[in-house]
């Protein structure tokens, strides 16, 4: 798949992680590229996510460069508004960019202090190696327990010619973004002003990263940034521009759906589907409460179809509905009718669910359409031998 055109990217190891491997990431558009981002709802906000949003208002969009490391989140310190303002100056120098058009976001422990010059003396290493081909080192470069890097790609043939978008995240731990996760950082080269790409974002992220969920933590880091150059030449017409939406969405969704197949110690990808809620919100609410249930995911751990787990859960989510009037399906076998348990043979289901992937289906019947999908894992013990020692 294409890269989008127009975008170099740089990777490098500047101390800040105990293993020697590439913790800062730059990330740089050739021309000035329209910019929408989402953040944390977390109280608890890491200097970085202060300073971009800041950023993001002061340049009305406009944005030149990210600058990522991964290792600290620079979040509960002393220094951490000097720090997260001293790299992305550090950046802009170099760049020759006005400094509220530099993005900065971090990742990693909270509370330790990040030395600001591990970053500021990478910075020009980054900048020498820039490449259109760096993609990937970048987005290796973001990881923190991630077993794999998280990428995603697609194209939109218009009738001026193609535009590409590739986007990169992170994430498997302390996981539920409503609004961003982790960190995502989604490039197009068409050419989309400001306010119809906030509007993408914030319809596409309702669909893609606000249906996920790993461990029901909310970071404290979350930034999710989606930019477009115009590098392509190409300017959507107004009839184009929900192909395109529907494109950045897609690749939003497929990169939710790796932080969850990725979650800690996770060995299955678990995918809720509630269809006849109130509405979408309602049954958004309640595919939530059941990704977050340790009973459920625990279950599906041990290919235990035990029902009533869900049901329980779905009844826990604060919105009204009729247990009476509740199916629900796990792999496409019922196992609950109308509230009450179906008949199916229990060894023919526990076998399904060795799958690396599960599907539970909710139905709530009646004439209400509301429904949503959402993503979530299993919870082993992997998930608890990570995050016992995740600081040492």
């Amino acid at each position: 798949m294409d890269l989008p055109l127009g975008y170099r990217y740089a990777s490098t190891y500047a101390g800040i992680r105990k293993a020697e491997k590439d913790d800062v990431g730059l990330i740089v558009s050739g021309l000035p590229a329209a910019a929408a981002g989402v953040f944390t709802q977390n109280r608890v906000q890491a200097a970085p996510v202060k300073l971009c949003r800041r950023h993001l208002a002061a340049s009305r969009g406009a944005v030149g460069a990210i600058l990522v490391n991964a290792g600290n989140a620079n979040c509960a310190t002393r220094t951490g508004d000097a720090v997260a303002l001293a790299c992305c100056r550090s950046a802009a120098r170099l760049l020759r960019l006005p400094v509220t058009h530099v993005m900065p976001a971090s990742t990693g422990v909270i509370g330790v202090e990040l030395d600001a010059k591990l970053i500021v003396n990478a910075v020009p290493l980054l900048v020498a190696g820039l490449r259109e081909d760096g993609f990937d080192s970048v987005a290796r470069a973001i990881l923190t327990t991630d077993l794999v890097p998280k990428v995603a790609f697609g194209e939109v043939r218009l009738r001026r010619g193609p535009v590409h978008i590739a986007g990169m995240t992170k994430g498997s731990g302390m996981i539920q973004p409503r609004m961003a996760t982790t960190l995502g950082f989604v490039l197009t080269d068409a050419h989309i002003p400001v306010a119809m790409l906030r509007r993408m974002l914030r319809r596409a992220v309702e669909h893609s990263y606000n249906r996920m969920s790993v461990d029901g933590d909310t970071s404290t880091n979350d930034t999710l940034l989606l930019l477009a150059n115009g590098a392509s030449g190409v300017r959507p017409d107004p009839k184009e521009m929900a192909a395109v939406e529907e494109r950045i969405t897609g690749v939003m969704e497929d990169l939710a759906r790796s932080i969850a197949r990725d979650g800690e110690g996770a060995r299955k990808l678990i995918t809720i589907l509630i269809t006849g809620a109130a509405n979408d919100s309602a049954a958004a609410e309640m595919a939530r409460a059941i990704a977050n249930s340790p009973l459920v995911k625990t279950a599906v751990a041990g290919s235990d179809p035990n029902w009533g787990r869900i049901l329980s859960a779905a009844g826990n989510a604060g919105v009204a509905f009729d247990p009476r009037k509740v199916d629900i399906e796990m792999q496409g076998v019922p196992v609950c009718r109308g509230g009450l348990a179906a008949r199916f043979s229990e060894a023919d289901l526990k076998q399904k669910l060795d799958a690396p992937e599960c599907e539970i289906r909710l139905t709530v019947r009646g004439k209400h359409k509301g429904q949503a999908r959402f993503w979530t894992c299993d919870f082993t013990e992997g998930y608890i031998r990570i995050n016992a020692s995740y600081r040492t």
